[in-house]
């Protein structure tokens, strides 16, 4: 979790505090809905594509990943950055 997801959770858990989740679409709505004191704003979207379960990653597909881990709990928190091309 980064640190703006992180810092964003609480105010996220406040704002649907008491109401009922009923569907999909009221959560994302009510996560949509959250601000805070200093002005950062959730964008929030439902995504419907399909995803298959139980797909495996080779280790080799792994090290294929141009991962740029964070100096802060790399194993968390990382961008997966595009390859780079061959000059």
């Amino acid at each position: 979790m980064n640190k703006i997801e992180h810092r964003l959770f609480a105010f996220i858990t406040q704002n649907w505090r008491g109401k009922p989740l009923l569907s999909h679409a009221v959560i994302v709505q009510l996560i949509g809905a959250t601000t805070t004191e200093t002005g950062l704003q959730v964008c929030c979207e439902i995504d419907a594509s399909l995803y298959p379960k139980g797909v495996k990653v080779t280790e080799q597909e792994m090290q294929a990943l141009n991962l740029l881990r964070a100096e802060f709990h790399g194993e968390w928190n990382y961008t997966i950055a595009p390859k780079q091309q061959p000059p």
